[in-house]
């Protein structure tokens, strides 16, 4: 590991037991999770956030539900289909997420969002 990764790992680890005594969140991340890049806090009202290796941050409150967080915007995507008229490209408006690269962002946000929607 390099000296900036140690740094940022430093940097990330006192960022996360500032969340637990100023605000009460909990990191409960497994070995497993740990190994993959995942981080997982418990929040004070009981929700479970994640912030995850490819950049998303996702609340995972039940087994069968994970929703992302990651800021979202519209954006145009393209299909190929081929019709009777041969290949025809259409346009439609989707949406997408904004990746949060920085490990360090992805708990900032898990603060923001937790002072947000759920700290009284």
């Amino acid at each position: 590991m390099t000296k900036w990764k140690k740094e940022q790992l430093q940097l990330e680890n006192a960022y996360a037991l500032a969340m637990l005594h100023e605000d009460g969140i909990v990191e409960i991340t497994t070995q497993r999770q740990w190994r993959n890049g995942t981080r997982q806090f418990k929040l004070p009202t009981g929700q479970l956030l994640a912030t995850y290796k490819s950049g998303y941050v996702r609340r995972c409150d039940s087994s069968d539900r994970v929703y992302q967080l990651n800021p979202k915007y519209k954006t145009k995507t393209r299909w190929v289909f081929l019709t009777e008229n041969g290949l025809e490209t259409k346009e439609y408006d989707t949406w997408a997420r904004a990746i949060i690269y920085s490990r360090l962002a992805r708990l900032n946000f898990i603060l923001k969002y937790y002072l947000k929607n759920y700290a009284k």
